[in-house]
This record gives structure tokens, sequence and C-alpha cells, in this order.
């Protein structure tokens, strides 16, 4: 998850709370905190990095859009022990692994970074409210850009495991930071790449190519995560068309269960503005509710 954030939600007018998570069985998923090994800890490309840790059966249990709160000592001289909110990228049940796609941002992530095969990493998880399938849905369009791939990987696995077709659009400023292709074509995905550098990936080349698998009826659910412009590009076409859609939304967080409110954002369900915590009601929400920034 990002580690971009605001304070401008408690500067805003006073919207009322809705608790979105009471009656969604993720958001009463039983968590744990674990002590795990790293398996390994790599340079994915230029900017992020590929984690794995041997995990325990709770975190294995982990559903897709689900989070996992990392312990990250600072890696300067204070020695400042916080946790940072991840994304899972993959769970391997048959390997007994968790792996976690991340981007080196802060001291946290930089620490993260430092970790070396064989030590060890408190984790605590799985948080929030994950993706949901519906059986309805032969076929799924994922569009993702940057770490945001890492939130997707997991609903396009499930799609795959239950025999739904995936189109993922992977998003980057340039070729060399193109991620997650292997993991696509692992699933069987149909993969579309767009970059910055050969002016593929501006929102009206993808509306396009959106707008042609509507109308092979390719797309019944849009799924995405990383960007506001892509967020806002789903919603316009999940309006225009009457395809449903779910997005997983990134924000700082403190304890990542509820009682902090410092991932607060604000949202519009049924023509109102309403607050709603990223961490417990979320991280997934529908994409017709959700608000960029």
């Amino acid at each position: 998850m990002n580690i971009n954030s605001s304070s401008k939600t408690f500067a805003t007018a006073p919207l009322p709370f809705e608790n979105h998570s009471d009656n969604n069985e993720d958001s009463n998923f039983p968590a744990a905190e674990c002590i795990c090994n790293v398996v390994s800890n790599e340079q994915v490309n230029d900017d992020y990095k590929l984690m794995i840790l041997e995990a325990p059966p709770v975190a294995l249990k982990a559903k897709a859009g689900q989070f996992f709160q990392l312990l990250c000592i600072s890696a300067d001289d204070h020695e400042l022990a916080t946790r940072r909110p991840m994304s899972i990228y993959e769970v391997d049940v048959t390997r007994g692994q968790i792996k976690f796609l991340y981007k080196c941002v802060g001291r946290g992530t930089q620490s993260m970074a430092l970790l070396m095969n064989n030590q060890t990493v408190n984790i605590a998880g799985p948080f929030g409210v994950g993706f949901s399938l519906e059986t309805e849905w032969k076929n799924v369009a994922v569009i993702g850009r940057g770490v945001g791939l890492a939130t997707l990987a997991p609903i396009s696995q499930l799609a795959s495991e239950k025999g739904v077709g995936v189109t993922a659009f992977i998003s980057a400023r340039s070729p060399d930071l193109l991620m997650s292709q292997e993991l696509f074509e692992k699933i069987g995905a149909e993969i579309i790449t767009v970059t910055d550098a050969n002016d593929t990936s501006s929102v009206e080349n993808l509306e396009n190519l959106l707008e042609n698998l509507i109308g092979m009826g390719k797309i019944d659910a849009f799924f995405t995560c990383g960007s506001t412009r892509l967020l806002n590009l789903a919603k316009k076409l999940g309006l225009k068309h009457g395809i449903p859609g779910q997005v997983a939304l990134e924000q700082i967080m403190a304890c990542g269960l509820g009682p902090c409110y410092i991932c607060v954002r604000t949202f519009e369900v049924n023509g109102k503005q309403v607050l709603r915590r990223i961490c417990k009601d979320g991280p997934v929400f529908d994409i017709q509710e959700a608000v960029g920034w």
C-alpha cells in the first residue's frame, strides 16, 4: 500500500461516519501476530522489491484484497519500530509462503529492504475487507499501475481458479518498470501493457481499449488499484454500461484495526457524503462509492 496520504479528511465538513464492515465476514476474520522467516527479499526492478516469507496457517488464510501490518525498525540510528500496511501479493499455500511487493519510499520500507534471508519479521493480520467475486461474472478486467498491481494479483488468481477470464491492464512509467507479467501469464490472463514512455497509458487510449472489450462482452466487472485516474475511468465506464466494480484504496494507517481513525476518507453513498475507515471498512470498496484524491 502506498504511504502517501493527507490530513484533509479531518479538516473538512463534519460528515457522518458509516460502519461499512459490520456485516462483512472479511472484517471479522481472525487475525494474529506472527514471526515469519524471510525466504528472500530481492529487487524486482529499480523501484520495487519482492519479499517472500514463511508464514503460519492463519496468515495463509488471508483473502484477496486484505493486508498485513509489518513491523519495521527504522534504518537510521533512532531504531524506531512502527508498522507498515502491506497488501498481499501472493499466497502460496503449498509452500507455506506469503509474498509482498513493495516500493522503498520511507524509513519503514527502507528497513524492510535490508532484511536478509533467514532473518525474521513480525507481521500482524490479515486485516480488512477483501475483494469478492460474484458467480455470474465470466470475464473481469483488472486495471493497475505500479505497486497497485500487487493488490490486484490475488483476485486475479482467484478468478482464474474459478474459471473466470481475466484481462490485465498493466500500467507503468516505462517498459522497464512493468511488473507482474509473469504472474498474470501463469494464470492465463490476457495481458495489455501500457506505459507513459510510449503514450499508450493515457486515459483516452485505455478508455478505447476497455470500450472494445465491453463491446465484445468481455468485461462483467472491474477491479482496480493504484491510480485515481484509473479509478475514475472505471467509475465512468461502469456507470455508463452498468458494470459493477471494486477498488482497493491505498492509505496511510497506524493501528490497522479501526480505533485510531487515521485512515478515514470520504465516500459518496446514495447521494450523500460519508466517512469510512480504509483499514476496517475496506480497503476494498464499491467503485461507484469511492472518491479519488
